[in-house]
Formats: structure tokens, sequence, C-alpha cells
């Protein structure tokens, strides 16, 4: 909040409990005593287990459902009636690129950021068959270097991290605030991001196999974490209450694809000056107006 206010914004701290619906109600009657109005939902809370199916007790299993699924729930529920009331807004929801493509060791977090794909297609077209200007934006970051692992209950022996690349939260925070000025229906963040939901779009079976090969591996350290090891997965932990987690080293701070997402008028011609690339690699004739070039 300092870093806000020393930029000249305004900012409120409200702590809650997402899956409790009334917590998250208060935040957004809060929001409507302070400010008068409310605009823009920005919805991101999550909790993750690293464990196997098998492994998974069906408690945590509900646990990570009533958090990052219900809790995004929650969050609609809390702010529509506000943005209706204003006739205008934008319900912004951050799942994950697991929203379209489930990993193993994270059968819970991937069906919760899959549910919360299926109610938003849901509540677009009925906000769209309302003729309310309300944008929905689905937010799906490949891996990106937040506290999420640190915090995460593991049964893997050693401490979780995202499947690499990974990327700054910044590039993340950028994203929001593009969709937040621009109606956009879906965004994946992170090159990774749009790369994992083309090859899931084109072949299924052919992200089965790299996951099988590289998902396991590729979300473990070496660093040892037992299961006892305290976790935010129904409590709070301190420590933690920064941006960036354990990967700064290893994190991206460019997205190429993302920039091109958000510079409309590039991005058409840069895809152009792709396509005319893969063209001269197959030895495809190029023609204008009759004339090879």
């Amino acid at each position: 909040m300092d870093e806000i206010r020393g930029f000249g914004g305004e900012a409120t701290a409200i702590a809650a409990d997402v899956s409790d619906f009334e917590q998250v109600k208060a935040i957004a009657n809060y929001t409507i005593e302070q400010y008068g109005r409310l605009d823009t939902w920005v919805h991101c809370a999550a909790v993750s287990l690293y464990a196997t199916f098998e492994e998974t007790k069906p408690e945590e299993f509900k646990r990570v459902i009533d958090v990052n699924l219900m809790g995004q729930v929650h969050g609609a529920m809390a702010a529509l009636p506000h943005l209706k009331s204003e006739g205008r807004g934008a319900l912004i929801h951050v799942s994950s690129v697991e929203a379209r493509r489930g990993f193993p060791l994270q059968s819970a977090y991937a069906a919760s950021k899959h549910g919360i794909d299926g109610f938003l297609e849901a509540l677009r077209v009925e906000l769209m068959h309302e003729k309310i200007p309300i944008s929905v934006t689905n937010v799906m970051p490949a891996s990106f270097n937040t506290p999420l692992f640190s915090k995460a209950r593991t049964k893997l022996g050693v401490l979780p991290m995202g499947a690499p690349p990974i990327y700054d939260p910044s590039i993340v925070a950028d994203a929001i605030l593009y969709v937040a000025e621009h109606p956009t229906r879906d965004i994946a963040v992170g090159d990774a991001a749009k790369m994992m939901l083309l090859a899931q779009r084109l072949s299924p079976e052919l992200m089965d196999t790299y996951l099988v090969n590289n998902g396991f591996k590729s979300q473990k350290t070496s660093a040892p974490k037992s299961e006892d090891a305290p976790d935010n997965l129904y409590e709070p932990i301190s420590g933690f209450d920064r941006v960036k987690g354990e990967f700064t080293s290893q994190e991206q701070s460019v997205s190429y694809t993302d920039w091109l997402e958000m510079h409309p008028t590039v991005k058409g011609s840069a895809l152009a000056g792709l396509a005319l690339g893969a063209i001269a690699l197959l030895g495809i004739p190029i023609f204008n107006d009759g004339e090879l070039f």
C-alpha cells in the first residue's frame, strides 16, 4: 500500500478468506462506502497442493476447490450487483494455463482452474444476453515467480516450483491492467502459456506425451521440504508478504507475445512478417498483382 500511495494513488487493504462469501461481500460493500462505486474487480487468490491424485485427501482437494474456484465465484457474486448498478465495468479473473491444460501432481489445482473457465463462459453469455456492457476476462498465466510455490502444501519431499520458463510477476500485472482498459475475453500470459494452449488445441495427446516426459521433474527443486512443513492450504503463514518468490535468478523479464498482444497494430505487422518468413522457409513463391517477389 505504501508503494501505491508513493505514486499518488489510494489503497485500502482488507484481509478476508475468499472461501467465505460473507467476507468477500464485505470487501465489495466497503469499497462502495469508501469510493462510491466499483468499476473493476480483479480476483486472483489461490492455494496449491503438490501431490499425486492418489496421495491427495478428499478434504485437501475440497479446500483447493473452495479457495480457488468458489473464491472466484464469491468474488463475481459480490461484485456483479455493483457493476450492474453502474451499467458497465470489468470482471477480471486470474486462473492459470491449467484452466485449459491440467498438469500432473496438481489434480485439485487443475480442477479448480478448469472450473473458473467454465463458470466465466456461462456468466459472459448471460451478461451478453442481458445486453449489459460488463467485460468478463479469464487471465491464464504460465509459471510466475510468486511465493505460491513456497507456500504450497507438498507431498513430493522437495520444494515445488512452476514448470519453466518462469516469468517476472510484473508481466501479469501489466496484462491485468491492459484487459481492465481493453475488454478482452481470454488472455494467456507468458510465451509458454500461449505455446502450451496452442499445442493443447492441436493435439492433446502430444501434450500428454510432453508432460509424461517433462511434467514431473520440471515441477521439483532439489531443496528438501517435508509434508509437515508450514503451508497456507488452510491458514495464512507469515514470511511471504512479498511479490516475488524463490526463483528470481531464473525468471524471464519479458514475454514477447504478451507485448504483441498489447500492441495490436504492431502485432498485425509482426504476424504478417512471421507468415512471410514461414512461407519463405517452405519455398512457396509469393505473388503481388501477378508479379513474383
